[in-house]
């Protein structure tokens, strides 16, 4: 069986038209010619009025079986980070055996409530799903909650999501997504991939501080008492068990990991599902957590700065390999956070490249923790293309 291959091109012009010429033409030149079956695109603020004709001119010149694009506020490509230009970005992969289905998906409202619409005629359950979505216009928590409950005890039936949130606009109607040659505002789109050896990264860029403890009280997403004393009092205690450095960074964001599979028996990084810790009412002792914590769950205090973010992508992504891959990188992170360029992308590069690697700064990214898909936040979610054919499909 011929191997599969990538690649991937980074434009900076200004001009749509000329981008796509950039970008296109080093695709064309690295595949000799021939037509790749997937094509990933991620276009800048600059482009959203000319994503139509963009989108277009892309598939002529690449004819891919199936091509996704969406917008984004910066751009990533090889080892770059595209913050403040204009920049177009092309992921290209030629899949022998592989399946791939796109799909478009919407929100319709019905008797019973809201229901997804778009979901293609699956003979089986893929393995992973490249998911773009307007984070105005469609329910991306609510979507992946319903997935991951089809699932509960049947893992053959499990889908890894991976992606994220359009990110070129601040209110509905000004996010682009594309599913082939076909450009909308809202909803999401995505592809089905079957037969292909995806690897998936989630650095939630954490570390945890203190000791966890199992919820004993709670009530939504307020947590009333962590084993057996008030939520603020465990705040307190960890606090002074910490090193200033640590006592700082709490006082800056504190954060809440949530043990994801409790069947483990000891907890480290990647096992939590991270969340931040909004405030707290010191009349109850309870703290407000970003997410819904209930009675029996583990949870540890995290804290985040640039130095844990950093340790915690190189730490996951130590170990494993890849041929190309896709970031989708938050847009709170980059030159601000880290106070450097390029530091997602060329993290990527120096661990696992040089290689094909084409991103975007997301308003949200999916990605599994613990065997159940999510949506997070200040986290870089990588899906890693490999070489080899997947041996279960």
């Amino acid at each position: 069986m011929t191997q599969p291959r990538f690649a991937a091109a980074l434009s900076e012009h200004p001009v749509a038209s000329h981008a796509v010429g950039e970008a296109a033409g080093e695709i064309i030149e690295r595949f000799g010619g021939d037509d790749p079956d997937l094509v990933v695109c991620f276009a800048s603020p600059h482009f959203v009025g000319a994503m139509e004709d963009l989108v277009f001119a892309l598939g002529n010149l690449l004819e891919p079986q199936a091509m996704l694009g969406a917008s984004a506020v910066a751009i990533a490509g090889g080892a770059r980070e595209v913050e403040d230009g204009p920049a177009l970005s092309v992921f290209a992969a030629s899949l022998p055996g592989a399946r791939l289905t796109p799909a478009r998906f919407g929100v319709e409202q019905t008797a019973d409530g809201a229901a997804i619409t778009g979901w293609p005629d699956l003979d089986h359950v893929p393995s992973t799903l490249v998911l773009l979505a307007d984070p105005f216009t469609f329910p991306v928590d609510g979507f992946l909650r319903r997935l991951d409950d089809d699932a509960v005890g049947n893992d053959d039936a499990r889908l890894r999501v991976i992606g994220g949130a359009a990110s070129a606009a601040r209110g509905p109607g000004g996010n682009r997504l594309a599913l082939g040659p076909q450009v909308g505002s809202a909803g999401a789109v995505g592809v089905f991939v079957d037969g292909v050896d995806v690897g998936v990264v989630v650095s939630q860029g954490c570390r945890p501080v203190g000791q966890p403890y199992v919820v004993t009280r709670s009530e939504g997403n307020r947590i009333v008492e962590l084993a057996g004393r008030s939520a603020i009092e465990r705040v307190q205690d960890c606090a002074s068990g910490v090193s200033e450095e640590d006592r700082s960074l709490m006082r800056a964001g504190l954060h809440l990991g949530i043990v994801v599979d409790e069947h483990q028996t000891d907890f480290l990084r990647g096992d939590f599902l991270v969340r931040n810790v909004l405030g707290g009412d010191p009349e109850t002792g309870a703290i407000v957590v970003g997410d819904e914590v209930h009675v029996g769950q583990t949870v540890q205090f995290h804290v985040r700065d640039a130095a844990a973010a950093d340790e915690d992508l190189r730490e996951l992504l130590t170990g494993t390999d890849a041929d190309a891959a896709l970031l989708f990188t938050c847009n709170g992170r980059g030159r601000r956070f880290f106070g450097v360029p390029d530091h997602d992308a060329g993290t990527l590069d120096q661990l696992l490249g040089p290689l094909p690697v084409a991103g975007a700064f997301c308003a949200g990214e999916y990605g599994p923790i613990g065997g159940r898909n999510f949506v997070h936040g200040f986290t870089a979610s990588v899906a890693l293309f490999r070489g080899d054919p997947d041996p279960t499909a």
